[in-house]
């Protein structure tokens, strides 16, 4: 039995909420509170994410906002924006990339801004996606993968319950410029959830 789907027609939710955190698809206009915190965090982000090797523009994050808006719309992509559901500030980003539909499996992303981080917000945050990807979307596989050397990375992945099934070695190139190995963690319906 198939369970192909074209995913143009599924109606996903535009927003999940857990005890501290608002999550929700990117629209237009988030170009500006991102800018911030990319800037506000690009050291800590320079080592692991490809976006800050330089300092973006806010019209560049606005342009990136808004094509992430669309890949949502399309399901291609979710991204997502946390913010705190308290004072609305904002904290990263999240959300399901490299989806296959046809086997309903997703990666998890996420970065947080450098003055939110150690709260347990990313945590959080990756707990209440992971349950939007069980509960709304039928996810049987839930991947998070990160650079070898991203420890604070893996240890979210570690926290959430995620499982390490493997080291990617020599698979990418880090920001530096060298070689590195890749960790993929994994939640598998049936084994860690039902």
């Amino acid at each position: 039995m198939t369970h192909s789907v074209d995913p143009i027609m599924l109606s996903i939710p535009e927003r999940l909420e857990t005890d501290r955190l608002l999550i929700r698809a990117p629209l237009w206009g988030d170009g500006a509170v991102i800018n911030e915190a990319i800037l506000e965090s690009l050291e800590e982000l320079r080592p692991w994410m490809p976006f800050a090797r330089t300092a973006p523009t806010q019209e560049e994050s606005e342009k990136h906002i808004r094509l992430a808006r669309l890949e949502f719309l399309k399901h291609s992509e979710l991204h997502m924006n946390i913010f705190n559901k308290l004072t609305g500030e904002f904290i990263g980003c999240s959300g399901l990339h490299r989806i296959d539909w046809d086997i309903r499996s997703f990666e998890i992303g996420y970065w947080i801004r450098t003055s939110c981080s150690g709260k347990g917000y990313i945590t959080e945050a990756v707990n209440g996606i992971t349950d939007f990807a069980i509960r709304e979307l039928e996810a049987n596989r839930i991947e998070i993968r990160c650079n070898a050397k991203n420890v604070k990375s893996a240890a979210v992945a570690e926290r959430a319950g995620f499982k390490l099934e493997g080291i990617f070695r020599n698979n990418r190139r880090a920001e530096s410029g060298e070689l590195g190995d890749t960790k993929v963690y994994a939640k598998v319906r049936g084994i860690e959830y039902e």
